[in-house]
């Protein structure tokens, strides 16, 4: 889950890799360096902690030149140090390596190697892979070749670059596995490659995006891609519509803040163009659904990972309650190994942010094998997730750099709803009327949520006083459960607080023993199937001197007599209200870490790309 960029053409790769090393650092940032072909010779800077511990490196000891390739690291094999950051260099000093994955045989392959002589200079898995090119290349094979034969060596997934000294005209890259992508893109002149979007966006909009077990050659004028077997590949190449501009946080104090605010326009571009409020249908054409195959359906397994999967639990009540479709909800990690009883008549829903999530993609090639239909629901145009699945949703939300998911979880909702709704409307289990209700009703999201953001300032005055607070509980029922799971993992995340999301019913099962004046208890409430049932567990945690903050619908006069603060949220059809519930736990998560001065868009231990397993 690191970024990795490169650059060859006529410029200085220096200043380009490290700007696009600061957009994909929110892959990893535990370390970082670069290295560029200077005089001759490859000059490495390499330095532990944040970009910026590596740009002072480079302000005190400038180098410049091309080619370059440059890296942002989390770390998996070796600390985080400035001995274990790429790039690495070759014994010979005239090769270089960066890598997002892990050498699963690394420990026979250093074996190995160290057997031969080898001495290795970092406590990183990475290192083989330079060290077998080099074994090569001493045979007379190119760096083309060489780096082909150790691609075959290596077992696990992995994106890779290596440049070399002596062939300065090219870099080689590859793609093994579902280590996260590998975009090649496509100047005059010039060209790029990264393991993620933004960091080329400045530069080009035209990419290329690599499938597992490609390689490619890259020289300034030019890309060749093949299989790792030597066949020629003919790449379709992508025009991107994202704009630079969109990963600047603008006005906002971090990203996170901006992505929020961003939920009101990133919802309508959900809808626009899906939804034809004349004649109350829905269109997802990227889904390649007919009524034949969607009455063929028997049966949705969502698959997802973190806050995908709370998504996707929202998504089973829609489809259940909508489209009459038995669905259910499987982590990533917890399918792949599970043995799962999946068939044609099935489908295997995967969401993913960023389409390259190892665990969510080793679980649509479990289905794959066992025959389910795929399809996913992504943000990353291109992605692996999207690229796999016989039919796909766009999020619409554009880039993400917050690490805490917070627009690309309200998105997923509303696809959710629309895949609902247009199940139902082919299987003919909606009679006309009701169709076109709950399509009228999306008109009303992008306002709804608009008006929640208002009232920031009254979450924010919450969050000064709960800044101290060190265990919180959230309670949820029904479609709003999911919300609870979601609104305590952002406390977690960014605020370093412990905190759990509780089926509400279940408080009396066990954690009512917990509450105290010591234990918040977030409690989600709007006006729902559910709300009666929500103002008992309130009640219940309040005689027990629990510190009790409400999201409740606006007018509601019940719930504020019990409670020691309410976030308000407007009226809203009850299966779209969590697309309004989650915006004030967000705020809130986002204020309480503001307040103590915490890194919000990049928390500790965490990475938005989790590309390994």
């Amino acid at each position: 889950m690191c970024g990795i960029v490169g650059y060859i053409g006529p410029r200085n790769a220096t200043p380009i890799i490290l700007s696009g090393l600061k957009r994909l650092e929110y892959r990893g940032y535990d370390s970082a360096g670069l290295a560029v072909l200077q005089d001759g010779k490859i000059e490495v800077r390499r330095e532990a902690g944040k970009l910026s511990q590596l740009n002072g490196l480079v302000n005190e000891s400038p180098i410049s030149g091309a080619p370059g390739i440059g890296h942002t690291r989390w770390a998996t094999h070796g600390a985080p140090s400035a001995r274990n950051a790429h790039p690495h260099l070759g014994a010979t000093g005239r090769v270089v390596v960066v890598h997002n994955g892990i050498v699963e045989n690394f420990l026979e392959l250093r074996d190995e190697l160290t057997s031969e002589g080898v001495e290795f200079n970092s406590d990183t898995d990475t290192e083989v892979i330079v060290h077998l090119v080099e074994h090569h290349l001493a045979t007379g094979l190119n760096l083309t070749e060489a780096a082909r034969r150790t691609f075959k060596q290596i077992q696990g997934a992995h994106g890779i670059v290596l440049m070399s000294a002596d062939e300065p005209d090219k870099m080689v890259c590859a793609r093994i596995g579902n280590a996260g992508g590998v975009v090649l893109g496509l100047g005059e002149g010039e060209n790029f490659i990264a393991s993620d979007i933004p960091a080329i966006l400045e530069h080009t909009r035209r990419v290329i995006f690599l499938e597992s077990r490609q390689m490619a050659v890259v020289i300034r004028d030019a890309v060749s891609v093949e299989t790792l077997e030597g066949a020629a590949i003919r790449p379709e190449v992508h025009t991107v519509a994202w704009d630079s501009v969109a990963a600047e946080k603008g006005e906002y104090r971090h990203f996170m803040q901006k992505e929020i605010h961003e939920q009101v326009r990133s919802l309508t571009d959900t809808l626009a163009g899906r939804v034809d409020f004349q004649s109350g249908r829905v269109r997802l054409p990227e889904l390649n659904l007919t009524p034949d195959l969607a009455r063929k359906i028997q049966r949705i397994v969502i698959t997802a990972c973190g806050t995908a999967a709370y998504a996707g639990m929202v998504g089973k009540v829609l489809i259940e309650r909508i489209a009459r479709i038995p669905a259910e909800v499987v982590i990533g990690s917890e399918l792949r190994y599970s043995d799962p009883i999946l068939d044609g008549n099935t489908v295997v829903l995967a969401i993913s942010q960023s389409g390259e999530t190892a665990d969510t993609l080793a679980a649509m090639e479990e289905g794959r094998r066992k025959g389910a239909l795929l399809w996913s629901i992504v943000n990353a145009v291109g992605s692996q997730a999207m690229r796999i699945a016989d039919g796909s949703i766009s999020m619409q939300t554009g880039p993400e750099i917050g690490v805490a998911s917070t627009k690309a979880f309200t998105a997923p909702l509303v696809d959710q709803y629309l895949l609902a709704v247009l199940l139902a409307d082919l299987r003919g289990v909606l009679d006309d009327s009701t169709c076109r209700k709950l399509v009228a009703d999306l008109r009303l999201i992008p306002d709804i949520v608009g008006r929640a953001l208002e009232r920031e300032p009254e979450v924010e005055k919450v969050a000064h006083a709960l800044k101290d607070l060190r265990d919180c509980l959230y309670l949820g029922r029904g479609i709003n459960m999911p919300i609870a799971y979601e609104g305590a993992l952002k406390l977690k995340e960014i605020s370093y607080v412990h905190a759990e999301g509780y089926p509400a019913g279940e408080m009396k099962h066990g954690p009512i023993a917990l509450i105290d004046e010591n234990m918040p208890v977030v409690a989600i409430a709007p006006r729902d199937p559910w709300y009666e049932k929500m103002v008992s567990q309130i009640q219940q945690a309040k005689a027990r001197g629990g510190q009790v903050v409400a999201v409740a619908t606006e007018g509601d006069e019940l719930i504020p007599p019990m409670c020691d603060h309410v976030f308000w949220v407007p009226q809203c059809p009850w299966m779209l209200s969590p697309v309004t519930t989650v915006i004030p736990l967000q705020l809130l998560a986002y204020h309480i870490a503001a307040i103590r001065g915490l890194d919000v868009d990049q928390p500790r231990n965490l990475a938005k790309s989790v590309t390994v397993e």
